[in-house]
């Protein structure tokens, strides 16, 4: 057996053990497949969720900065939770109205994102020694939290404002010298609720801090989430909370799947009837094309709508069109007399400046998208990235192998790229 057909069996072997972790997932590491139960989070849309409405808890009606300012933290809580599909809006003078994807109890919902709470760090006495004015900012890590286990686990990195270090070390002194009376710890609170107790043993004078303890991802995002957002300018009353259905009907997945599955078959028929063999090899990169997409989808988690769906559409789109711009350079390069090797590795290397540059044209529309998008805009823009950044890797790496292997097994005729032999000689 030549080296060539050995390679073409790892390659294909390799593109079917992706397709094949996309479906199924890896049953040993608890990795699910695309199609198992809550694998890729829904959107509202989808999946339906829980409507919660509060009201600012004032006499007076709130300014229009408080109200944008409390709706901008619940975006961030939102965020942070991972449920970026979320719908935060203003409802007449004094009401927000949230609508939160997947979660059926609304109870549930009002907990998770503690609209109503106001954040304070407490020590044992229950003195307030910071509030959410005194926080720069949140974000969950991984990594290391002590130099001498090296132990890797999840935890919280919480910056403090400048003015807010000599209130904490503080407290942290008087905290640690408690460490006898086990009342060396400061809680972390949602106005009476603890949501964390972590204990201090030594003065902390920096503006870094870290949040450890028994995390896992989850864990560590909410409690992220929640000190990232600070105080709110006032209190907030739950006036409303009700599960809301899904708003495209439950068959609105099964059928976009389908259409998309159909799709997808069709592109595979035509380019093979019109590229001959390279677009076989084209169709066997798109199915690897779909396989990492759905992998990375599981993989971080995003928030699935029909907008997300059409961001993957058409970033399919975009993979087929970066193969055809690819077979028309080789196609016109066989026309001019070159030989099929030649033709190939020439018509890769004129495509790349085009598929390159309307990539990373629509990259940038990604970019601007998520940075300044909300809610459905966040879905569309993720799913596009990930579908342009592998249709990248699809066209330039895995057609091109699958390609070159072909032209090495013999099949170097013109005839196989849908080019005739008079035309080639011409």
């Amino acid at each position: 057996m030549s080296k060539h057909v050995m390679k073409l069996i790892v390659v294909l072997l390799a593109i079917a053990l992706t397709v094949s972790v996309a479906l199924c997932g890896i049953a040993y590491f608890d990795y699910p497949g695309v199609f198992d139960q809550d694998a890729i989070p829904l959107g509202l849309d989808l999946s339906g969720g829980s409507l919660l409405v509060f009201e600012a808890d004032t006499k007076e009606s709130p300014s229009a900065d408080d109200m944008n300012a409390v709706i901008s933290m619940m975006r961030s809580r939102l965020d942070t939770l991972g449920y970026t599909e979320a719908a935060v809006t203003k409802s007449g003078e004094k009401r927000i109205q949230i609508e939160i994807p997947e979660i059926s109890d609304p109870g549930e919902a009002s907990a998770k994102l503690g609209a109503t709470a106001v954040l304070t760090f407490r020590n044992a006495d229950g003195d307030i020694v910071l509030d959410g004015d005194d926080i720069a900012g949140a974000k969950a890590q991984y990594g290391p939290t002590s130099s001498v286990s090296g132990k890797y686990e999840h935890y919280v990195s919480v910056t403090l404002t400048s003015a807010a270090v000599s209130k904490f070390s503080a407290a942290t002194t008087a905290a640690a010298a408690q460490s006898a009376s086990k009342k060396n710890y400061i809680s972390i609170m949602l106005d009476e609720n603890v949501i964390s107790q972590p204990y201090v043993s030594e003065t902390i004078t920096s503006s870094d801090i870290m949040i450890s303890g028994s995390f896992d991802e989850a864990g560590a995002s909410y409690l992220a989430g929640v000190i990232a957002a600070g105080r709110l300018p006032f209190a907030l009353k739950e006036i409303q909370a009700q599960s809301l259905s899904p708003q495209l009907g439950e068959s609105a997945l099964t059928s976009s799947l389908i259409a998309g599955g159909i799709g997808v078959i069709l592109v595979m028929l035509f380019m093979m009837l019109v590229y001959k063999m390279p677009g076989f090899v084209a169709s066997i990169a798109l199915l690897e094309y779909t396989a990492i997409v759905a992998i990375l989808l599981v993989m971080f988690r995003i928030n699935l709508s029909l907008s997300g769906i059409a961001g993957i559409v058409l970033s399919i789109g975009m993979a087929v069109d970066a193969n055809c711009v690819i077979f028309e350079r080789i196609k016109e390069e066989l026309r001019l007399g070159r030989s099929v090797p030649t033709a190939v590795t020439g018509g890769f290397k004129r495509a790349f400046t085009a598929i390159l540059d309307s990539n990373i044209t629509t990259l940038i529309a990604c970019f601007v998208l998520y940075f300044f998008g909300t809610g459905f805009i966040l879905s569309f823009a993720q799913t596009l990235f990930i579908g342009v950044v592998v249709s990248m890797f699809s066209a330039i790496v895995i057609t091109r192998s699958l390609l070159k292997l072909a032209v090495k097994l013999k099949f170097n005729q013109s005839r196989y790229f849908g080019v005739k032999r008079e035309e080639a000689a011409k």
